[in-house]
């Protein structure tokens, strides 16, 4: 029952999801350039219907940012990339690789979606 329910919740915050889209920000073609050479250090562990990550996709929507996705409920590996590096069962999950090559797993929606806004706002 309680997947059942999960089924139908996770359709309807996908429906209005695809709805609401939000607009992305614009910038110039080399500020543009620029934020997306440096999220090709982050990739965000998610779970496609999670309210939570619903969140953190649609600020990267907002912020005209593509960040690599993972889905940890459709690909073992990157379950395993996860729990391996960032230690908890839990989504969303950004994984930021720093300049220095050390590794930060950011978890919560809302302090990933602080860091975002903080480096692409």
């Amino acid at each position: 029952m309680m997947k059942l329910i999960r089924l139908v919740l996770g359709a309807i915050i996908l429906f209005f999801d695809r709805v609401f889209t939000p607009t992305s920000m614009s910038r110039t073609p080399e500020a543009q350039a620029q934020a997306d050479l440096r999220v090709k250090s982050l990739v965000l562990y998610q779970l496609n219907a999670c309210p939570f990550c619903v969140k953190v996709r649609r600020e990267l929507k907002r912020l005209g940012i593509s960040v690599a996705l993972k889905d940890i409920g459709k690909d073992p590996q990157a379950h395993q990339e996860l729990m391996a590096g960032g230690k908890e069962d839990q989504a969303p999950c950004l994984k930021i690789t720093k300049p220095d090559q050390s590794v930060q797993w950011l978890y919560e929606s809302t302090d990933i979606v602080n860091y975002l806004r903080a480096e692409f706002a």
